[in-house]
């Protein structure tokens, strides 16, 4: 049953996965969120107007203003994190304090509003299966990666925000799941990512830079698949207490691949151009997804070109119109 009458508190409220979840709950619940603007995909946007829907700027280091906002919240959905290869190669001590103190900040928060609390959900990442990911299930080994090797951080503070989500379930009681996004894309794509890298230097007619040898291998998982999986982790009561890869294994590619779509459908005459990796790179990420589809009813339903054609038609929309 859809959720209805609730009070949803969203972390990274104004983001790429956060606004678009908001989308699907504005009309039958309150939504408050909480952003940073850091990467504001709500400016613009029909719900930023929405009369259910209260964005808060500010930071989820601010302890004092998350428990303020979370008080009475019957859902929390913590999405706000530094992410992006190029920020946390640029920040390694933000990502760690963010990704940490902030996850520390909300489930406090959300401890101290049990009484009205029925369901938390704390974004994990796939990225904490490591280098080599071949249909990985949730019990699979986690890794990450050598000391050092300043992309690692981004792995190490979500995992360590798991083990919290899963010691407050645990020992708290805190009704809380923890979801894995498996390269998530789609409209409103805000920050880094191939993706949208890809069909940006298109639509410009620039050239499409592709990192390494462009064998690496990607599973792409569209936003509104994403959000379903939020949507049955926030309402299935198997939910509680577990964590679930939400992914798109049939939109498996190499880079070179998806490079190549882009070009397609976008019509563009770009060229590939490959410049050597500037970190260590994930060569291999396909997720298993059988527990999100056994306990939740999971299944993603937008392939990849169809997702893609999606994608480039939001970008274009974009672009200023011929002087």
């Amino acid at each position: 049953m859809a959720l209805a009458g609730k009070r949803i508190f969203v972390t990274g409220g104004a983001g790429f996965i956060g606004t678009t979840l908001a989308r699907r709950l504005v009309e039958q619940n309150t939504i408050v969120a909480l952003d940073n603007l850091h990467r504001d995909a709500l400016r613009g946007t029909e719900l930023a107007d929405h009369p259910n829907f209260e964005l808060h700027e500010g930071d989820v280091l601010d302890a004092d203003l998350v428990r303020e906002l979370a008080a009475g919240a019957t859902h929390v959905v913590h999405c706000a994190a530094i992410a992006g290869v190029d920020t946390v190669l640029e920040s390694p001590v933000r990502t760690m304090r963010v990704n940490l103190i902030g996850t520390y900040n909300v489930l406090e928060a959300a401890h101290a509003t049990r009484d009205t609390l029925e369901r938390l959900i704390e974004f994990s990442t796939s990225e904490v299966f490591g280098q080599y990911a071949f249909n990985v299930h949730e019990g699979q080994v986690t890794t990450t990666g050598s000391v050092g090797e300043a992309r690692w951080t981004y792995a190490v503070s979500k995992l360590a925000g798991e083990h919290m989500a899963h010691a407050y379930h645990d020992e708290l009681g805190l009704p809380a799941v923890s979801v894995r996004p498996f390269n998530v894309f789609g409209p409103g794509q805000i920050g880094g990512g191939a993706i949208r890298a890809f069909i940006e230097a298109a639509l410009e007619g620039r050239d499409l830079v592709v990192r390494g040898d462009g064998s690496q291998i990607r599973a792409w998982c569209y936003v509104d698949d994403m959000v379903a999986g939020v949507l049955l982790a926030l309402e299935h009561p198997a939910a509680v207490g577990q964590s679930f890869n939400i992914g798109n294994k049939r939109s498996t590619v190499t880079i070179y691949d998806l490079a190549q779509r882009i070009k397609r459908l976008t019509g563009a005459p770009s060229a590939l151009v490959f410049e050597p990796h500037r970190s260590v790179d994930v060569e291999l990420r396909i997720p298993n997804v059988d527990k999100a589809r056994e306990l939740l009813g999971f299944e993603a339903k937008v392939d990849l070109d169809e997702g893609l054609a999606r994608t480039i038609a939001w970008y274009r929309s974009r672009q200023p119109a011929p002087a």
